[in-house]
């Protein structure tokens, strides 16, 4: 029964790989919109990634600009080319998974920052996860334990829980995961990196309030998978839950990492934001367009 189950895993995996490499590459970059000092700039580069400007601070959560994910191809441009960032002050990484953690994409970062300013990142990371970036570049690696803050300047960056995982690898289940909220005088974001839904959205408004709250939508077939992922119901959920202002959907459209229809996620949560009367507070984002929030 385990091979039975084990080879149409595989069969499954396969089908995805395939239909990922013969699938064209599609979307565009485009250069950011910078912002003033009182302005929160929201950028999304592609999947779970976004450039984000807020207390005159540039920092990048998640950043990812392979084009291949090990075995699968990527479906959509990054909708910022590496080379149009401007000098990053703090990378944030939500956890090591490989479509979150990509090592050759925090390297370049690094060095790109280092040769325009002479100084390198810092960079923001859970328990345990300081091994894998370590020889990156960074300037100084901060890893931090959930409702842990991190102060400096305008800036407080907190660590919030999830319901994920964070192993790399197949054993190291000892790795940290989980979100941040980052916070100025002017404004707040929360990145909720990758969860399934859980109490803990309302916790953490009740917490931090955040006024922007970026939450994943894709990889939730097959059902199980909602075990560690949201549906876009789901999400829609958890953001009401969060009580913030806008919600903006992530973590679709780049990579197969399920069964469900590339397309779909977006069609279901536009519907459900529809049903709760909440269209107005959803907003999703082009690749590469800069939101600016004052």
């Amino acid at each position: 029964m385990l091979n039975v189950t084990i080879r149409r895993k595989a069969k499954q995996f396969g089908k995805l790989v395939r239909t990922s490499a013969v699938t064209p590459r599609t979307g565009r970059s485009h250069k950011p919109q910078l912002v003033s000092d009182r302005e929160l700039g929201l950028t999304f580069i592609g999947h779970s990634s976004f450039f984000v400007q807020i207390g005159g601070q540039n920092l990048v959560i998640d950043p990812n600009f392979a084009r291949w994910l090990i075995l699968l191809k990527r479906q959509r441009r990054p909708g910022i080319r590496l080379r149009d960032l401007p000098p990053i002050d703090y990378v944030l990484v939500s956890h090591a998974h490989f479509d979150h953690l990509h090592r050759p994409s925090l390297r370049a970062i690094a060095r790109l920052t280092r040769w325009r300013c002479g100084r390198a990142p810092q960079i923001i990371v859970p328990t345990h996860v300081r091994d894998i970036v370590a020889r990156l570049g960074f300037s100084r690696i901060h890893e931090m334990e959930w409702w842990q803050e991190f102060r400096e300047g305008k800036l407080t960056i907190t660590h919030t829980p999830a319901q994920h995982w964070g192993a790399r690898m197949l054993r190291d289940f000892h790795r940290g995961f989980g979100g941040y909220v980052v916070r100025s005088p002017q404004h707040s974001v929360y990145h909720a990196g990758d969860t399934a839904y859980f109490d803990g959205f309302r916790e953490i408004g009740r917490r931090l309030r955040p006024e922007l709250a970026l939450l994943p939508i894709g990889a939730y077939h097959p059902e199980h998978f909602r075990n560690v992922h949201t549906s876009p119901e789901d999400a829609l959920q958890g953001f009401l839950d969060l009580r913030a202002r806008c919600m903006i959907p992530m973590h679709y459209g780049t990579f197969r990492l399920s069964y469900e229809p590339m397309e779909e996620p977006v069609q279901r949560l536009r519907a459900a934001a529809a049903e709760a009367g909440v269209s107005d507070r959803v907003l999703v984002l082009e690749e590469g367009r800069t939101k600016i929030f004052r």
